[in-house]
């Protein structure tokens, strides 16, 4: 049978048609959703629900978050650096700062989550001006923590620091001492739960409430909220921050839904710092 010349271009015209709409969905689909799926490291506790619900937000934009737990402030980097998981979110700059310089790490900053002001707590003092002659202050013993502690003692009047004492200051820093207070450097995650053996403890925020302080009663003090250099971020390695999924995923912490999930974890311990 012959095929006249209006059928021939009617059936071109409708097969280059189905391959135009084909091409079209194929290049639209990663706008309409990226179907992307990326590895969060996190630290367990409270912030597994943050992050639940920055998931959520994740998934209305196509971006599948798998939250990766740790228990131990050492490994996040060190898996983020190993190419392990895609970003983490668990840490400020002068500690990602002091990992940087010990490991070498290239990992970089892409957007702020929220700040835990650090604090100091007491179970026998109701403030700063009752702690006795020689009272015993547990303070954090890693670089970052442990400096921003013996900041505050010295930005509360307990201390003075010699001139250009940094951010990872230390006991040895201390040139006045007029209570004659005893440093004690503890773990993070102990300082907050030996309060019962020392007459104060400066303690992060996040550690306080995992040892059953109450800011409300237990706290006699509090560093600065504005200004403070210690905000949290989400971090990822150095060469990925302009991949797509990246914005995404800053943006699905950073908005309303996430902040009112966060203030109802947090109860006013942390404040969100975008």
């Amino acid at each position: 049978m012959t095929v006249s010349p209006f059928h021939l271009s009617r059936r071109v015209v409708l097969a280059l048609a189905g391959a135009a709409v084909a091409s079209f969905a194929t290049l639209s689909q990663p706008v309409l959703a990226q179907n992307t799926t990326v590895k969060v490291g996190i630290m367990g506790g409270e912030d597994e629900e943050v992050w639940k619900a920055v998931a959520e937000q994740a998934a209305a934009k196509g971006l599948n978050v798998e939250l990766v737990v740790f228990n131990d402030y050492t490994q996040p980097n060190e898996a983020l650096q190993n190419g392990e998981i895609d970003a983490n979110a668990f840490q400020h700059k002068p500690y990602l700062d002091a990992q940087i310089a010990q490991h070498g790490y290239t990992i970089t900053i892409v957007g702020n989550t929220a700040l835990w002001p650090i604090g100091v707590y007491s179970k026998k003092y109701d403030s700063l001006d009752a702690l006795p002659e020689g009272a015993v202050v547990g303070v954090p013993n890693d670089p970052s923590n442990g400096g921003r502690a013996i900041k505050l003692l010295a930005s509360l009047g307990l201390v003075t620091l010699k001139d250009g004492a940094g951010i990872l200051a230390t006991a040895n820093d201390i040139v006045d001492n007029p209570k004659n207070l005893e440093i004690k450097e503890l773990d993070a995650g102990v300082v907050g739960r030996a309060i019962d053996d020392l007459d104060a403890a400066v303690v992060n925020t996040d550690w306080a409430l995992k040892s059953g302080l109450n800011p409300e009663t237990d706290r006699i003090a509090q560093e600065a909220v504005k200004d403070n250099p210690y905000n949290n971020f989400i971090a990822v390695k150095t060469g990925r921050e302009n991949e797509p999924w990246v914005k995404d995923l800053v943006a699905s912490y950073q908005n309303d839904a996430v902040k009112a999930v966060f203030d109802k974890v947090y109860k006013g311990t942390g404040v969100t710092a975008w």
